[in-house]
Order: C-alpha cells, then structure tokens, then sequence
C-alpha cells in the first residue's frame, strides 16, 4: 500500500502545493510577453509605412524626373540592395556581440534618409535617400526579429507573424499616407514622415530597455529547447529550397508593391490617385494573410502553410492578367492573402533548422527579401520597358509554380511531433 501511494503521489503533486507551481513557470519556462511582441510590430508598421511610400510616390517622381521604369526599379534596387547586403552581416555580428540599442540608431538612419528623400533636386540624389533608408533598414529587421523571438515564449510563429504583420499594415498604409499627404503637395511632403520615424526610436528605444534588463534568460531558455534535428545535408537542401521559395514569392510580391499602381493606369486607365486605393486592397491583403500564417503554422506545421500559399495562389495568378477591374481587384486580394502567409512559416523553419544563429537567420531572411525584391524590381522595369506592363503580370502568373521546391524541405519536428 505504501509503495502504490508513493507511486501515485507525483501525479497529484500540483493539486497539493498549491503555492509553489505559479513560481516555477515564471523562471524556467518562457512566457509570450505582449507588450514587446506588440511593440516591435508597431515599430515595424512606422517602420514598412516609410519604406512603402517611396514606391508610392514613384508615378510622381517617374513625372517630376521623367523616368524611365528602368531608373524607377533602379531606385529600388539600390534601396533593396543596401539593406540586403548589411542584414546578414549584422545579423551575425550581434549573435556574437550583442547591440541592443542599435534598434534605435538603426531608425534614426530612416530618419536622415526621409529628410534626404524630402529635399532631393536630382536622380542622383534620390538614389542616395534610398540607399541611407536602406541602411536603417538593414539595422532594424533582423535586430527586431531577434526581439519578437526572445519575447515569444515558445510562440515562435505567432510571434514572427505579429512582427511580420505590423511591417504589412504600414506597407499598406504607406500607398494611403502618399495619396493624402505627398502626392496632393509634392515632393517635400515626404518629410511629415519624420514624425513617424521619430515615433518608432521612442518605442524601440523602450524594447531595448526590456532587452537589457529581462531577454538573457528567456533567449537562453528558448536556445536550449530547440536544437536543430538535421543533418548538415537536410540543412543545405533545406536552405537551397528556402532560396527558390523567397526568389518566387519577392518577385512576384514585387510585381505588385512596385508595380501595380502602372499596370491599373495602363490596362484600366486609371488616375494614380484612383490606383493607390487598389494597392492598399493588396497590401491590406498581405497583411491579414501573413497575420494567419504565423499561428496556423504553430498547429499545423510550417511546411503545409507553405505548400498551400504557393500552390493556392497558381490559379488566381494565372487568371489575372485577363481579367476585367472588378475581378483584378478580388484576384489581387486573394493572392496577397494566400501567399503572404508564408513568410513567417519560411523565416521560423529557416531559424529551427539553424539554431543559436537567430540574428544571422533573420538577417539572411530579410536580407534576401530585399535583395531579391531589389534585383527583381530592376529587371521588371526593364522588361516593361521592352515588352509593356500587362505582359510582366502574364509572365510572373508562372512563378507561384516554384512553390514545387518545398517538396525539398524535410519535415519540421513539431511536424514530426504531430504524426
């Protein structure tokens, strides 16, 4: 009778120390902290809304300079290029050196970058604006998604789409802000976007101060917990595959963010005014559909989230290109919903199958979603320049197809977890 008590004591444990057990969770295992979560997704939002107004008040300077689409996607370029060379490099050296206060810094570079943008009398100098908004950039994105980890509790997923979503809503409300305050005034309307960096360097300067104080033991915990299954053949195949996946959905993604306020004044004879509500439906999209990604993926799996936003997408992709406004409009909305929620999925198994290097992951991530949306809006310029806007929208119906390479990655462990 003794033996079978003792046996059955553990179980009932809980239920007769009432005391001790709420101290335990609080130290060992890592809670979901809302208010960091939330407010590097805010910061994100101020962040991607003044990123987004630049290829929003692209129609006007493309007037005001006399652009060709060439020089419009070169400006992108330069843009996206700057940030994607510098977030991998600083991604790796913040694993090893922690900067917590280069969050902040990294804003007050956006904040050079809008003033530089505001008063730029030349091409060259628009280049320029871009490539010192680039630079602020490159410090926040991995820095940032270091932080929605460190804050996750375990939520690694949630966690990232509500980093994620916060970026998504201001880049579509980055077309609003444009159509209401720059496009009606010009060109130096652009700095009233000054208030909005200064914003986002009050609130990070905030997470770095809960960082400082509170991340080592959470960071630490969650480090412990997920050691990576794979071999070094899964990881590189994996990454491989990873790169395919990003290259379709940046250049595609791109088609719209850079161009499609020109395809609905081409194909619909659209006002560029009247077009920035049609890539605010878009980007809205994008936004709810990477909000979704991020907790479907915590249940379900990462590599079902991806399967289905590329292979979901390949239709409406197609179909697009021929039809009337009416249905661009519903086409657009779907497309950004069902492929946006990738994202977070692709930039959470790149980290679990890396572990320990979540700022060089991150880096990576964003880094090759700049690099990749850069290089992409330059050669889409250059192919409407050669063969028309509405025959890009034809040609990119196809990329969604490449989603086939997921069929590369190995089964995540939480996947494995499930059966």
């Amino acid at each position: 009778m003794t033996d079978t008590a003792s046996l059955l004591a553990p179980p009932h444990q809980p239920a007769t120390s009432p005391v001790t057990p709420p101290e335990l969770p609080r130290r060992e295992a890592p809670v979901f902290v809302v208010q960091i979560v939330g407010a590097v997704a805010f910061a994100h939002l101020l962040n991607d809304l003044i990123q987004a107004v630049l290829p929003a008040i692209y129609p006007m300077l493309k007037d005001k300079y006399r652009l060709s689409f060439g020089e419009i996607g070169m400006i992108t370029l330069i843009y996206q290029f700057t940030a994607s060379l510098l977030q991998p490099w600083i991604g790796l050296y913040t694993d090893k050196r922690p900067l917590p206060y280069l969050l902040p810094l990294g804003m007050v570079a956006t904040l050079v970058g809008i003033g530089g943008l505001a008063v730029a009398g030349s091409y060259s100098a628009l280049l320029l604006a871009s490539a010192v908004i680039g630079v602020g950039s490159a410090t926040f994105h991995p820095e940032a998604s270091r932080v929605a980890r460190m804050a996750s509790g375990g939520r690694f997923g949630t966690a990232q789409s509500a980093f994620q979503v916060g970026g998504n809503t201001g880049s579509a409300l980055g077309p609003i802000a444009a159509s209401a305050i720059i496009l009606p005034f010009g060109q130096t309307a652009v700095g009233w976007l000054a208030f909005a960096a200064v914003a986002a360097i009050w609130v990070l300067f905030g997470v770095t101060r809960w960082r400082v104080r509170q991340a080592r033991t959470q960071v630490g915990a969650l480090a412990a917990a997920h050691a990576s299954p794979h071999s070094r053949r899964e990881i590189t195949r994996a990454l491989s595959a990873i790169g395919v996946l990003m290259f379709a959905k940046f250049i595609y993604i791109g088609a719209f963010t850079n161009y499609f306020t020109f395809y609905l004044i081409e194909r619909f004879d659209l006002s560029a005014r009247e077009s920035q509500f049609y890539l605010f439906c878009f980007l809205a999209a994008v936004a709810v559909g990477t909000f979704a990604g991020g907790p479907i993926g915590d249940r379900i799996g990462r590599k079902a989230v991806i399967w289905t936003s590329f292979l979901g997408v390949a239709p409406f992709a197609m179909i697009l290109p021929h039809a009337d406004l009416f249905w661009t409009t519903l086409l657009a909305i779907s497309i950004g919903l069902i492929m946006s929620s990738a994202f977070a999925a692709l930039v959470v198994y790149a980290q679990e199958i890396v572990p320990g290097r979540v700022g060089l992951v991150s880096g990576l991530m964003f880094g090759l979603m700049f690099g990749i949306s850069g290089i992409g809006a330059a050669g889409l310029g250059q192919l409407a320049d050669l063969y028309g806007i509405v025959w890009v929208y034809k040609f990119c119906a196809f990329l969604p197809l490449l989603g086939l390479a997921t069929i590369l990655l190995p089964r995540s462990e939480e996947h494995r977890r499930m059966g």
